[in-house]
């Protein structure tokens, strides 16, 4: 366990991983050379599993490529990169890896909320494998967590309420923010976490958020 991961595992609470699912060989091969070999060696020793009791979960881009295109579509995103869903959040954060262009772009369904971060400057560079290490080093159970109306973190009492999240899983808010949906414990629901993404890349618009590393360099101020 490099010192990233075992920050992210043994500092930060993630571990233990459960409902580990093993990797073929054929994906570690397949996915050779598109994403970084530290996610790899990853998947090698610890599967596609859920992390901090369900709050983060590895997954197989495979499983999620319709979620991404379907968040994708009509954006100029597709057009730019190669992208695969390598993680999502318990309420349906996704966490997108480019080959060019690394961990580049992030999306909170719930909101509907596109944040695009372009890394390709150091993909190029050869230091895919420590922006992936840092990836994950700097997670916290709180980022992951969703506020409800009146800010309070929503995780432990949706787990409490509806029991813990299977691999196919997340929290769903029914109906959703994006209609008009309120963030109370009330509206979630454990529902297919495919499925129900897929359907809230499809309400209301998309936003697609200003990157500013890119602004301030663009700027020259760093």
């Amino acid at each position: 366990m490099d010192a990233d991961f075992q920050y992210f595992y043994e500092k930060e609470g993630f571990g233990p991983a459960d409902h580990t699912q093993l990797v073929p060989a054929e994906k570690i091969h397949r996915f050779r050379g598109k994403l970084p070999d530290q996610l790899l060696k990853y998947w090698e020793m610890y599967g596609w599993s859920g992390y901090g009791s369900g709050r983060l979960w590895v997954v197989d881009p495979d499983v999620y490529e319709p979620v991404m295109r379907a968040w994708l579509a009509n954006t100029p995103f597709l057009e730019q990169d190669l992208f695969y869903v390598i993680a999502r959040g318990a309420f349906g954060r996704l966490f997108l890896w480019g080959t060019r262009s690394g961990p580049s772009i992030e999306i909170n369904s719930p909101w509907g909320t596109i944040f695009p971060r372009d890394n390709s400057v150091a993909i190029r560079a050869g230091r895919a494998d420590t922006i992936l290490r840092y990836f994950f080093s700097k997670f916290t159970k709180e980022r992951l967590d969703q506020q409800d109306s009146l800010r309070r973190p929503l995780f432990e009492r949706a787990v409490k309420a509806l029991g813990p999240l299977l691999p196919n899983e997340m929290y769903g808010f029914e109906p959703a923010l994006v209609l008009g949906g309120k963030a109370d414990l009330k509206n979630l629901n454990r529902v297919d976490a495919v499925q129900h993404l897929t359907i809230l890349a499809q309400l209301g618009d998309r936003k697609i958020m200003r990157d500013i590393a890119a602004d301030a360099r663009n700027a020259g101020l760093v």
